[in-house]
């Protein structure tokens, strides 16, 4: 997929979005054919020199960008050439897919797992153990603890979880046998 077509997706550009911020949202909009050194992208976008190595090194980090070094023979400076490396992308957004399903299901086992209390005064959740150690009143202000049904929370993270593992292609996980 070319760089025009990618960054033409929504979900690459808030991708790129909350990896590099607003500031370095042009650098990552702006690849190049070829190598470029930031001083260059510094000029062409019109920013500063120090935001452009930030989101640079951003994507660096999150394998959308390499570079190679030269080393000048007469002064001895190093210049970086950087290459965007987009094709990447689709990997990584299946990547956080994955990071994101697995936290889900680990919070949607904690919900399941445990009996919630509520001070609705402070809006304060206590797990049953927290709210039988306290009387089951509100340590911050006393109020007495109600029993808190968390089944439209649950249902939601059921809802997202069948989402993304569809997304993912992957079947359902095999209910435990009773």
């Amino acid at each position: 997929m070319a760089f025009e077509d990618l960054l033409e997706d929504p979900v690459i550009q808030k991708y790129l979005h909350e990896l590099v911020g607003p500031t370095g949202m042009p650098v990552a909009a702006a690849p190049p054919d070829g190598e470029v050194t930031d001083e260059e992208l510094a000029e062409e976008l019109g920013m500063e020199l120090n935001d452009v190595r930030r989101a640079l090194f951003i994507l660096y980090e999150n394998d959308l960008a390499s570079y190679r070094r030269l080393r000048d023979e007469d002064s001895g400076w190093l210049t970086y050439l950087w290459t965007f490396e987009y094709e990447n992308i689709p990997e990584r957004l299946e990547e956080e897919m994955h990071r994101l399903l697995e936290a889900l299901e680990e919070r949607e086992d904690y919900e399941r797992d445990n009996e919630f209390y509520l001070c609705e005064q402070d809006s304060i959740r206590f797990e049953f153990g927290e709210a039988m150690e306290f009387g089951f009143q509100c340590p911050n202000c006393g109020a007495e603890l109600t029993s808190m049904s968390n089944e439209r929370l649950v249902d939601a993270m059921e809802r997202r979880i069948a989402e993304l593992r569809e997304e993912l292609h992957l079947s359902a996980p095999e209910e435990a046998e009773a």
